[in-house]
């Protein structure tokens, strides 16, 4: 479950009773997980290292019950009423012995990618949901019923669900609909921003940077993946991003990094991991980063590996 949702604890009292079973299907496209797990008997899930936890996990009991403990306050959880850990938050979610429940883990990076999609620009703050789904009424019982709807038929057969040309829209309409009809601190701005549809030079500029952010980019080579002059393609990216195609670009780096470094600067040098991003000017970024962010990349590795630790 680590390899799936990233690191937590495992807590209980009755070792010897534990029947894990964890029964599900993981679409190639984005690697959202999709299925049921029961632990046989009472178990507490600690997220001591929030920021590693590297995926949203969504949980609806099916039978029995579990308790999430969040910033001082309680929530039961029960088959009226699902809940969803998150990424960046201390979480603990006690199971009962007796609970099978419904799981979607949806990965931090496939959730954070569609997001700014319907956004149309980079993310300034972590996704962040409110912990409880209605799962009886409104959109999120909506959701919950049709992410149930898919595990059954994953239960019955994965034949069709190995097509990522097929599963790669269920797993957008999955992020995507979790999105809208969760509240979390997105919502007040989605509700604006998806009444303005971007220009198609925009979107193709917005693409060619995400997908080339590793390359030398220049701004001629945006301009001729737009297909616009200059000035549109400036006065564009102003209005719909309010940052100019350069600073897109290293903002959005500077991100990628970020997040590289907390999934796997343990293991790989920093200055590898900027260089990988299209870093060339290791001081610079430096620099780059700690306005961004606040602290410079080896405090951020630092207070991870503490986390980390800590936790484990």
């Amino acid at each position: 479950m680590s390899g799936i949702c990233g690191p937590h604890r495992l807590v209980t009292t009755t070792p010897e009773r534990i029947r894990f079973h964890h029964s599900a299907n993981v679409f190639k496209s984005m690697a959202t997980t999709l299925g049921t797990i029961e632990y046989g008997t009472d178990v507490t899930v600690d997220i001591e290292d929030p920021e590693h936890f590297s995926s949203y996990s969504l949980s609806l009991p099916l039978v029995g019950e579990q308790e999430l403990s969040k910033n001082g306050s309680v929530v039961k959880s029960n088959r009226d009423q699902g809940v969803i850990i998150s990424p960046n938050e201390n979480q603990v979610l006690a199971i009962s012995g007796d609970c099978r429940k419904a799981q979607v883990v949806i990965t931090r990076a496939a959730m954070s990618e569609s997001l700014e999609g319907m956004l149309q620009r980079p993310l300034d703050a972590p996704l962040r949901f409110e912990s409880v789904m209605d799962a009886v009424d409104g959109a999120s019982a909506s959701w919950w019923r049709m992410a149930r709807y898919f595990i059954a038929e994953l239960e019955r057969s994965s034949e069709l669900y190995e097509q990522v040309a097929f599963t790669r829209d269920v797993e957008s309409s999955l992020i995507k609909g979790l999105i809208l009809a969760q509240p979390n601190n997105y919502s007040e701005e989605l509700r604006d921003v998806l009444g303005v549809k971007l220009p198609h030079y925009l979107i193709r500029a917005r693409q060619y940077i995400h997908a080339n952010a590793r390359e030398a980019l220049h701004l001629e080579d945006i301009e001729a993946a737009a297909g616009v002059s200059r000035f549109k393609l400036f006065e564009a990216f102003k209005k719909y991003f309010a940052l100019s195609p350069m600073v897109y670009l290293k903002k959005y780096r500077l991100n990628a990094v970020r997040q590289d470094i907390l999934e796997h600067g343990s293991a790989r040098n920093i200055s590898e991991i900027a260089m990988g991003w299209g870093f060339t000017h290791l001081g610079r970024f430096s620099a780059e980063y700690r306005k961004l962010f606040d602290e410079s990349p080896s405090m951020t590795l630092q207070r991870n590996e503490a986390r980390r630790m800590r936790g484990f």
